[in-house]
């Protein structure tokens, strides 16, 4: 049975965040900033728990019905955050990273000066849960919301630091325009997937 694909609803984002959290647990990103596995496990779960609830207010978050996948989608103009989200999450974030934040604000910045300016729609996480990766889940909850993005004539836009998601994203539309590398860090593409 194929699962459904639905915004989450309030008492469904703890679900979206513990889906994103086991998901991104092997991200090379997440992984060369919390190095410890453990440390990194806790930490994920924290992160996602203050980045949902932002992206819900900036976007949408989406879910497959029986969690094994979930994306969060930052709406056209939003993809930068301001000044109040900052304040309204740095004391949770300085909390999660601890003694790594300065790793943690070495990527978010290469990656705030990659991102285009202009209206898109922004695919900030999508992730599967390790025990569903390889069956269709990431496709099917990325295309739900590229099928908005297309009815609106918006293009939509993403970086990755996971080589073997590159192809996914190239079969969904997305192509890559700009690669970069974090100093001493992980490898990024920028992929933008035109509107529709």
């Amino acid at each position: 049975m194929t699962e459904t694909i639905l915004p989450a609803q309030p008492g469904e984002l703890e679900a979206v965040a513990e889906t994103l959290a086991q998901a991104f647990q092997t991200d090379p990103a997440l992984s060369w900033i919390l190095p410890d596995p453990d440390h990194r496990a806790r930490a994920l779960r924290s992160l996602f728990r203050t980045l949902v609830p932002a992206d819900v207010r900036a976007g949408v978050a989406l879910r497959a019905s029986g969690d094994e996948a979930a994306a969060l989608w930052r709406a056209p103009g939003q993809a930068h955050s301001g000044m109040f989200e900052f304040l309204r999450t740095v004391v949770p974030l300085v909390a999660t990273f601890g003694a790594t934040l300065p790793r943690g604000l070495k990527v978010q910045g290469s990656i705030d000066a990659h991102r285009p300016k202009g209206r898109f729609w922004y695919l900030h996480y999508v992730g599967v849960r390790p025990g569903h990766q390889g069956k269709g889940h990431g496709g099917r909850i990325i295309r739900a919301q590229t099928g908005v993005a297309d009815r609106d004539g918006l293009p939509c836009w993403l970086e990755t630091a996971t080589p073997e998601n590159v192809p996914l994203y190239q079969r969904l539309g997305f192509v890559t325009e700009v690669e970069w590398d974090v100093p001493g860090g992980p490898h990024f593409w920028g992929m933008m997937r035109p509107a529709g």
